[in-house]
């Protein structure tokens, strides 16, 4: 699954928010999930992968 937090315009200038958020969503998913990937700006997105956890 891929998550993304996408800044528009100034609002670029406060990306720890985004990355504060998208940190907050995995660890609200980590019941059925695991993060692949850290959040990474490119451009004006920061995008974090996520994968599900295996069953057992």
């Amino acid at each position: 699954m891929k998550a993304f937090v996408f800044f528009r315009g100034r609002s670029i200038v406060f990306k720890e928010r985004g990355e504060i958020l998208l940190l907050k969503f995995a660890q609200d998913l980590e019941d059925i999930g695991v993060v692949e990937s850290m959040p990474k700006l490119e451009g004006k997105r920061m995008i974090m992968f996520l994968i599900p956890k295996k069953k057992k």
